[in-house]
């Protein structure tokens, strides 16, 4: 593995670096595709649901992308996350350390990255996907970290869309993984099926 001296730890979980993120996604799709596989959809989870639609919007190269409980305005969340004086606070110390439940430190996170996440407009990026990629949203209507809001926004500006709403799951889809892997599974057959009958 490269190390990277703008990470603060390599391989931990960052708070910005969306389309970093996007770009090192690409470079493993580049890398199982000169290893002569074939890389058909891809999938991300919360902040990976975002990943995977900046990669659909900068990169043509995938036809059908799966966004698990992405959130649409990355403005929202932040204070619930925070606090409400978290702007203060990141200028005066440069950074908030996010604890868990018992006082550990989860992550950090930098004002660099703060204003990496404010940038990243998934509105424009969605725009910019390919009206020939297949892409799902999957969300719960219970999410309680991210509004299911958020994917129906998502349906109004992707221009090949499907949305599949799953009732009662929450962002951890904890009670209704058999329902999330069979929504999931059955959209990329079914796209991937499209996909042969449109190439003949």
């Amino acid at each position: 593995m490269v190390s990277d001296p703008e990470r603060e730890s390599e391989g931990s979980f960052q708070y910005g670096n969306y389309y970093r993120e996007a770009d090192d996604l690409h470079a493993v799709i580049q890398h199982f595709s000169g290893e002569s596989h074939v890389v058909s959809a891809i999938l991300g989870h919360s902040k990976g649901g975002n990943v995977v639609l900046l990669y659909a919007s900068k990169y043509q190269d995938i036809r059908i992308v799966v966004n698990i409980s992405g959130r649409y305005d990355l403005k929202r969340g932040i204070a619930e996350r925070l606090g409400e004086d978290f702007m203060e606070i990141i200028k005066k110390d440069g950074h908030i350390d996010v604890k868990n439940k018992t006082g550990g430190i989860e992550y950090r996170v930098t004002e660099e990255a703060l204003m990496d996440r404010l940038r990243t407009d998934m509105h424009e990026a969605c725009l910019k996907i390919d009206k020939e990629c297949r892409v799902l949203t999957v969300h719960g209507s219970a999410d309680e970290i991210i509004s299911v809001e958020d994917a129906l926004e998502f349906a109004k500006v992707i221009p090949n869309h499907q949305l599949h709403i799953i009732e009662g799951a929450n962002h951890g889809y904890t009670s209704h993984q058999t329902e999330l892997a069979s929504s999931i599974v059955k959209f990329i057959k079914s796209a991937l099926e499209q996909d042969k009958v449109s190439s003949k």
